[in-house]
């Protein structure tokens, strides 16, 4: 599995001229889901996602589970996209949606376990995001 995650002011999701997911301060996923992702690697996405310590906290707190902060998290297939060959991307890699919905809902579900507060995206619809990032601070996380 593959996450971007940046660390944001504010994030929100649309989809229908409706917000579907919002935050203030906290983490943006959008995640990706391979075709050999399981379970497993859908959990420990989201405790890497969760404990990563990318914040400025009081008493050493730097991470997202520290902080007590929210995590938008979005379903991203293209980051499954290959364009080493031509311009057109190859989506070979991306899991089917039938796989990867669930494993992003596991995702969620696991943020949720470890106590954190999570919005979401729509699987599959066509979304609208927009962010502030602060710092700027995105990194690329892979299990």
């Amino acid at each position: 599995m593959r996450a971007v995650v940046s660390r944001v002011a504010t994030a929100a999701v649309t989809v229908d001229d409706v917000v579907v997911g919002e935050i203030g301060r906290g983490l943006l996923a959008l995640v990706g889901v391979g075709r050999e992702d399981d379970v497993d690697a859908a959990r420990t996405l989201a405790r890497k996602v969760h404990e990563l310590r990318v914040f400025a906290g009081e008493d050493g707190a730097t991470s997202a589970a520290d902080l007590g902060l929210p995590v938008l998290v979005i379903s991203q297939f293209t980051l499954y996209g290959d364009t080493r060959k031509g311009r057109r991307p190859s989506w070979t890699d991306a899991a089917p949606g039938e796989v990867a919905e669930p494993l992003v809902d596991e995702v969620v579900a696991e943020l949720r376990r470890r106590g954190a507060e999570v919005a979401t995206g729509r699987f599959g619809a066509r979304m609208l995001v927009s962010s502030v990032n602060d710092g700027p601070m995105t990194l690329l996380l892979e299990v």
